[in-house]
């Protein structure tokens, strides 16, 4: 018998005054039964940096060649392609060849940096692609928030992100390993 998703709802407010974006997005999070609340944060946070109305989850951990958050155009081109996690080189050559844009949420800060040395320098090559992360206790702090109904306002103003819930807030800082030339951060 194989296990099933757990199901998290957030209710998400976006205030992204450095994009000029802002709205109320009602979310439905399906977290893989191999998938850390910490992941899930993660995929959270990658939602509220890029958040459209057309911004959707991909299905999950299991599905590979897929993107964990993708844009698409209404022709069905991909406009904006997000792995969160330390994705292989070549997955991510792949997607800069067939998305317009490619974000890489990185976290993990000991892993992150051995994966982010390794693979710098061929990254930097591929010229539709971001590379951002987030450090250890910033990620804790978000996976902290986690609960099966969420209410979130998010703030996101000069590259740094706040978090808010009734209960707790969360201050992230992600840093620009690689800034590709499309997104503005």
């Amino acid at each position: 018998m194989a296990l099933r998703s757990i199901v998290y709802r957030a209710d998400l407010d976006v205030s992204d005054l450095d994009r000029s974006v802002y709205g109320t997005f009602p979310l439905t999070l399906a977290r893989h039964p191999s998938e850390t609340e910490e992941r899930m944060m993660m995929r959270l946070l990658a939602f509220a940096l890029h958040a459209d109305a057309a911004l959707a989850f991909g299905r999950g951990l299991s599905t590979e060649d897929e993107a964990d958050l993708w844009l698409r155009d209404p022709t069905g081109t991909i406009d904006l392609w997000i792995d969160v996690g330390l994705p292989d080189e070549r997955d991510v050559r792949k997607a800069c060849g067939k998305a317009r844009h490619v974000v890489v949420l990185a976290y993990g800060e000991r892993r992150m940096e051995a994966w982010w040395e390794s693979r710098a320098s061929g990254f930097a090559r591929l010229k539709n692609l971001t590379v951002l992360g987030v450090s250890d206790a910033e990620a804790a702090a978000l996976a902290g928030m986690a609960t099966r109904s969420m209410t979130l306002t998010c703030t996101i103003q000069e590259g740094h992100v706040w978090f808010a819930s009734p209960s707790a807030t969360v201050e992230i800082a992600p840093v620009i390993h690689l800034a590709g030339a499309q997104v503005r951060y």
